[in-house]
């Protein structure tokens, strides 16, 4: 199975129209807006359309989700960053700093034992 990822309509529209592409996940702000209408013309060729608006991940340690968010963000969707490392170990100062960071980006951290699926890891 071919994901392919479309940042807009028109790169929606384009992959429907691609060889070898089975599933196209739109990840762009309006992607909700165009799922029915796109998923309708994928249906006629055989194309699965998805749109899903946060992606869970499992970040291993304090060095990984700093890592992490120290890279661009490659994605439009709110990303549940799920801390599978003792939270209480970082201090007060520290855990703010990385909320106002991941909130910058519109994500969130979370504690590990709330994770139901991953669709990533950050590792170190």
């Amino acid at each position: 199975m071919a994901t392919a990822v479309a940042g807009s309509k028109v790169d929606a529209l384009r992959l429907l129209e691609a060889d070898g592409v089975t599933v196209v996940e739109l990840d762009y702000e309006s992607g909700w807006q165009d799922a029915i209408e796109l998923g309708r013309l994928g249906e006629k060729v055989g194309i699965r359309v998805e749109y899903r608006g946060h992606e869970s991940i499992a970040v291993k340690s304090r060095a990984a989700l700093i890592a992490g968010l120290k890279r661009p963000k490659a994605t439009f969707r709110q990303r549940n960053l799920y801390c599978q490392f003792n939270l209480d170990r970082l201090t007060e100062n520290d855990l703010a700093a990385l909320e106002a960071k991941a909130s910058s980006f519109g994500d969130y951290i979370l504690a590990g034992h709330l994770m139901r699926e991953v669709d990533e890891v950050w590792a170190e």
